[in-house]
């Protein structure tokens, strides 16, 4: 006996958040990726400038440790393609930060 073949069930997509694919809200996850976004992009614009290694290498640390502990918790790819941008910047201004003078500026 043949079995009919039923077309994939296609959702609406939802105007609650930019990375909630789902359709459901997601507040800490949502505010981790905008916050790992906006510290890889401090991170990596302040990077280019020498003196300013102290924000950079700070910035672009905090930015990885919130992308990684977004990643751990995050629902949706949406979510995820956000944290790994932001993570990818903080993780260039980190390095670039500790290679100007590093987290404690030559102190310790």
């Amino acid at each position: 006996m043949a079995q009919a073949i039923r077309p994939p069930v296609v959702r609406p997509p939802s105007a609650n958040s930019l990375v909630s694919g789902d359709g459901r809200p997601h507040p800490l996850q949502n505010t981790l990726v905008v916050a790992t976004l906006v510290l890889g992009v401090l991170a990596f614009a302040t990077s280019f400038f020498h003196g300013l290694h102290l924000l950079s290498s700070w910035a672009g640390l905090v930015g990885v440790v919130l992308g990684a502990y977004g990643q751990y918790i995050s629902v949706t790819t949406r979510e995820r393609f956000g944290l790994v941008i932001g993570m990818g910047a903080a993780g260039v201004g980190l390095l670039i930060g500790m290679a100007h003078g590093g987290l404690f500026g030559g102190v310790f």
